[in-house]
């Protein structure tokens, strides 16, 4: 692509950064809301609804440390601009879908645009914020903007719905995208080439086995729901899976430029952080999916309603992402995982006894508690995992905690799916108090990782490593 770089303007490509990140977390919880009106438009199952939002998450948390490589390699402003270009193109596709398998099929596409989008924006922020004082301050409205999204999201959702139809959800993306990509193209600085910048592979063995394993776990357990855990199918996936697994990780040892080092995992911050994050997405992601289906499927709701019935908790999460940095500094970022996830669980877990009822308000200061939880656990479980790597290795650190994260908001939708079923409404209140406890036991063993597995001194003591925009923050986000 032919750089027209006009003279750079860091807070317009920090505006285009962000542009990308809410689009990201956007296409979410956007489609969270609008599975009622799909499976009127399409009648579709759950299974098949599941796949419309896993089958974005598959591919966004299994190209995400390839996309990583490519910002390595390539300059990830053209990455950003690319990939924004393939998210719009596989919306517009999405939008104009005339049945559930071109719908699923685009929104599979639709995830490696993302997976795209994130590092490369994170990169651009680093290279249009030099200084650590600045660039601390972006990358705080980075995630913020996500945080923003998430929250407006379901409400935004909603509205679009019932206004005009479920397409425009999709459709949406297109004006956002354009507006991203022209910024971007002309006012962001180019990345500059590092002294002594290792170019990375993007170690094509080892990604096909990813996507390969990510997509038989995905399958077995949310077609377990239709089928059985005993039938060909699910078996077969769980094979598939296993096996994939071992050649990933064979690998990945025998090759000389992998994806992903598995050396990295020798050091306890770096598992523990990676574990935290697919427990924390496991137990937000799944829980969101299937209020989505108790607001509108047993209460009534309407796409609106259900989407603001969301907003508390996500506020909360926007509120906690913007308050963490200066507690971080503060105390820490082992007493901040611990006190989050402590918080997280603590909120759902007293939102059991308020399901059987038919009044929102008994639930609201719950999701307020739970919500301000998971926002404070976000952003320091984010510096805890790049203190714990050489700035070498920034970006792959960002890259397994972005895809270990999606990968348990992938589990999280299809287990907890699994639990409510498709049963006439009284079981299926049983289905969401066990995905409940599901989610509360997560967060609990989140808080033990957290207490066991992070130095505080060790995070405490690189603030300038935090700063790094990598190091700032995925807010639940994912989005």
């Amino acid at each position: 692509m032919t750089d027209h770089t006009a003279r750079p303007r860091p807070g317009l490509t920090l505006f285009a950064a962000c542009l990308g990140f809410v689009v990201i977390i956007l296409d979410v919880s956007v489609v969270n809301v609008a599975t009622k009106a799909l499976a009127a438009d399409f009648g579709g199952s759950l299974s098949g609804l599941e796949w419309v939002i896993n089958g974005y998450t598959l591919t966004f948390a299994a190209f995400l440390l390839t996309a990583g490589a490519m910002g390595d390699r390539y300059d990830p402003k053209q990455i950003f601009v690319w990939g924004f270009a393939l998210f719009a193109l596989t919306s517009l596709t999405c939008g104009a879908a005339p049945n559930l398998v071109t719908l699923i099929t685009a929104r599979v596409i639709q995830g490696v645009g993302a997976a795209m989008i994130v590092p490369s924006s994170l990169s651009i922020v680093n290279t249009n914020f030099p200084e650590p004082a600045r660039r601390t301050r972006a990358v705080s409205l980075w995630a913020a903007s996500g945080g923003l999204a998430l929250a407006l999201g379901p409400v935004i959702g909603g509205l679009l719905v019932d206004l005009a139809g479920w397409r425009s959800i999709f459709y949406i993306n297109l004006p956002i995208a354009a507006v991203g990509m022209v910024i971007t193209a002309r006012y962001a600085r180019p990345a500059a080439v590092r002294e002594g910048a290792v170019r990375r592979s993007l170690d094509l063995p080892g990604q096909l086995l990813a996507v390969v394993g990510l997509g038989a776990l995905t399958g077995a357990i949310v077609e377990a729901n239709a089928q059985g855990w005993g039938s060909p199918l699910v078996v077969t996936c769980l094979v598939v899976f296993v096996l994939a697994l071992v050649g990933f990780v064979l690998v990945e040892q025998r090759s000389g430029d992998p994806m992903l080092p598995l050396h990295l995992f020798r050091r306890r911050a770096f598992g523990a952080t990676s574990l935290i994050g697919i427990l924390l997405n496991f137990a937000f992601y799944g829980l969101i999916f299937v209020f989505s289906l108790f607001f509108q499927q047993v209460w009534g709701y309407s796409p609106i309603r259900a989407g603001l019935a969301f907003l508390p908790m996500t506020a909360a999460i926007m509120a906690a992402n913007l308050s963490c940095g200066p507690l971080v500094k503060r105390y820490g970022a082992r007493p901040v995982l611990v006190t989050g996830s402590a918080l997280a669980a603590v909120g759902y877990l007293v939102t059991l006894p308020t399901v059987g009822g038919h009044t929102y308000a008994a639930m609201a200061v719950q999701f307020l508690v739970a919500g301000f939880g998971i926002g404070l656990v976000v952003p320091s479980m984010t510096n805890a995992m790049l203190s714990a790597v050489d700035p070498a290795h920034s970006g792959i650190a960002s890259g397994v905690l972005n895809a270990s994260r999606q990968l348990g908001g992938l589990i999280g939708v299809a287990v907890m799916g699994l639990l409510v079923g498709q049963a006439p409404s009284r079981h299926f209140l049983t289905g969401l108090r066990s995905a409940l406890v599901c989610a509360v036991v997560a967060l609990a063993l989140s808080a033990v990782l957290s207490a066991v597995g992070i130095r505080r001194r060790q995070v405490a003591a690189a603030p300038a490593d935090a700063a790094r925009p990598v190091a700032k923050a995925q807010p639940a986000e994912i989005r």
